[in-house]
């Protein structure tokens, strides 16, 4: 499993309320078009699937950024809700 983060700019208010209600299933909102995910490959591709089915890439940007375990520990949060934790590890 890996920390995906999942940003979003979507001008469309119905298209990003879709989008958003679809990534709050998943994951935490860290702010407001930032999404945490804790995601299985499966879980992932399935994710990427739905959300292909939600947002028109003639206008919207949808990006996502894996972070390993290795990764996490340089993750600075100034502010706002904590970091989402992978299972079993400790993040200081």
């Amino acid at each position: 499993m890996l920390l995906y983060v999942i940003t979003y700019d979507i001008p469309c208010d119905r298209r990003r309320k879709k989008v958003s209600d679809l990534l709050e299933g998943y994951g935490q909102r860290a702010q407001y078009s930032v999404f945490e995910c804790i995601l299985s490959e499966r879980k992932y591709t399935e994710l990427q699937s739905r959300l292909r089915k939600r947002v028109n890439l003639a206008e919207d940007s949808v990006r996502f950024y894996p972070l390993s375990k290795h990764t996490l520990g340089g993750v600075d949060v100034w502010g706002g809700i904590p970091l989402v934790k992978m299972p079993g590890s400790v993040i200081v």
